[in-house]
């Protein structure tokens, strides 16, 4: 039986009866949401696996933080504070080395396996030996594949001991710890479904870890469990009976696939869904006068960037990449396609981190960006390619790019896809310009700095593929910098190193970074207790019912 024959039998038998089976169906007419059911608006096209040991993008990461459960979780309310979830207790050793958790007792996964030290143990050792996106969040403690399961081991049922590499900030590991890569799953669940592999030069083991299951199943002990994924039409969760914490006041969440701003309105104005996710300015403002309706909002430490890649000889010169970040009208984006989503933002920190700070000394300028291409050898411009995800207000920043860049004789031709293809096409670093968006995976500042200021191998075969390395922006100076960061035990001399680093990545990177988004949300007055959180994985959805 192929995938795609059971995700459709799955969808049919849990959305039986025509109201809810309309809600994922392609076709317009749509029903009203059932009494026991959210269903939100979203455009998800960036979803490319549910793995947690492999999913790295933003929409997610808040599928993960609804379903799964880590040893430690940000506290929404204050991102200062890491608390427990599956942890009762933790320490550190002296020399900063070693952190030892003590699990609650009696925890069960949705499958009813208890949970245990050794599925702690096991999450961390196939996200590392799998190696996708999100390991080297893990591998930057010095993890690999060959000392993974002595440096990440369960001591007894019930006490899991993590063995770090260097004498680390304990806030930092403890917030890496948050990251969604962190999740715990269920090991026998998951062993069960792993398939057999043949080892290679670049896999060396005999079983995917279950990585082909996960990608579209659930072995979790969240609030809620993935019980269905189909690309761009829905993502259908469904309560954990045997969840541990505060149960779910909703029996499913349907996550409905929606790409256009106006359409979430409408399905919203019609009570189609409960819950509109991607409203731009326009008709956020509309929603905000509809009787019945109302709009939220929570800023999100989410930065949007266009990226040159570094292996285009062109873009590498550095009077190119300075003369691009003159070529954005940040005064209209701001005044237009951001309003009320984000906030004009030129540095790699979002607001409110460590060391972050607020200077934005780029503005459109044509006249001098055309004499810095002159002297990279460009008086009568060049011609690029610009990957760019077809979603709002990415695609509207990229046609103004695109229409003030030919004022200074740069010729910028589009390529649209949706967030699976433009982004596939970036971490293979076969870009020439790419608009994205980085949002910080753990609340320490160096979710955002490693990523944007180091990259330890410039190869193509690099493990640790950050978005230096996926500009190919080699920076051994700027490397060793952001590492010295991590062991500066002083709050006020570490903000000062993140300081510089951000100084030095305005006036040199091949990152225009332009804004730091606000995450809005239209929703009925019917929909109690929805609130947007600090990050994506905070958007809990456990906490909301329904009158």
């Amino acid at each position: 039986m192929t995938m795609t024959i059971q995700i459709t039998k799955t969808f049919s038998l849990l959305l039986a009866g025509a109201a809810l089976a309309s809600l994922v169906a392609v076709q317009p007419v749509l029903a009203a949401s059932p009494p026991d059911t959210l269903v939100e608006g979203f455009a998800f096209d960036d979803i490319i696996s549910v793995d947690p040991g492999e999913a790295f993008e933003l929409s997610t990461a808040e599928i993960t933080g609804n379903c799964y459960s880590m040893l430690v979780r940000l506290n929404p309310d204050k991102t200062s504070e890491v608390v427990n979830e599956l942890a009762e207790s933790w320490s550190v050793s002296d020399d900063k080395l070693t952190y030892t958790f003590k699990l609650k007792p009696g925890l069960k996964f949705a499958s009813g396996n208890p949970i245990t030290a050794e599925d702690v143990a096991f999450s961390m050792e196939r996200a590392v030996k799998l190696d996708k996106s999100p390991a080297f969040l893990l591998t930057q403690f010095g993890l690999t594949g060959d000392n993974v399961t002595e440096k990440a081991k369960a001591v007894d049922p019930t006490t899991f001991t993590l063995t770090v590499d260097k004498p680390y900030a304990p806030s930092f590991v403890l917030n890496v710890l948050t990251a969604t890569v962190a999740a715990v799953v269920d090991k026998k669940l998951v062993m069960s479904k792993a398939k057999p592999v043949t080892p290679t030069d670049k896999y060396k083991y005999d079983t995917d870890f279950g990585n082909d299951f996960l990608k579209t199943g659930y072995a979790g002990s969240g609030p809620y469990k993935v019980v269905a994924w189909k690309a761009n039409e829905a993502v259908v969760l469904e309560a954990n009976p045997n969840y541990f914490g505060e149960k779910p006041k909703l029996k499913r969440v349907i996550y409905r696939y929606m790409k256009e701003s106006a359409s979430q309105r409408l399905a919203l104005e019609k009570g189609d869904i409960d819950v509109a996710r991607n409203l731009e300015p326009g008709d956020m403002e509309s929603v905000s006068k509809k009787e019945g309706l109302k709009v939220t909002s929570a800023p999100k430490g989410t930065v949007y960037f266009i990226s040159l890649n570094q292996k285009n000889a062109d873009l590498a010169k550095p009077e190119v990449r300075e003369a691009f970040k003159y070529l954005v009208d940040y005064d209209a984006i701001g005044e237009t396609l951001i309003k009320g989503v984000g906030t004009i933002h030129q540095t790699f920190l979002p607001t409110g981190q460590l060391g972050a700070i607020e200077d934005k000394p780029y503005k459109l300028d044509v006249a001098k960006a055309k004499e810095l291409l002159a002297k990279a050898g460009f008086k009568d411009g060049l011609s690029v390619t610009f990957d760019v995800r077809n979603i709002q207000p990415v695609t509207g920043i990229a046609e103004s790019f695109q229409q003030t860049a030919a004022q200074a004789g740069v010729k910028v031709e589009i390529i649209p896809g949706d967030g699976k293809q433009t982004l596939t096409k970036f971490r293979a670093r076969k870009h020439d310009l790419y608009i994205g968006q980085w949002g910080s995976d753990y609340f320490d500042p160096n979710s955002n700095a490693e990523t944007f200021t180091s990259n330890t191998d410039n190869s193509d075969d690099s493990k640790n593929k950050t978005l230096a390395w996926r500009n190919a922006w080699d920076v051994p100076e700027l490397t060793k910098e952001t590492q010295s960061a991590l062991l500066e035990p002083d709050s006020a001399k570490r903000a000062a190193i993140y300081e510089d680093l951000q100084k030095k990545v305005l006036a040199d990177s091949p990152f225009v970074i332009i804004y730091q988004q606000v995450e809005v949300a239209g929703y009925s007055d019917k929909v109690k207790n929805f609130k947007l959180g600090p990050s994506f994985d905070t958007n809990f959805v456990y906490t909301v019912s329904k009158d």
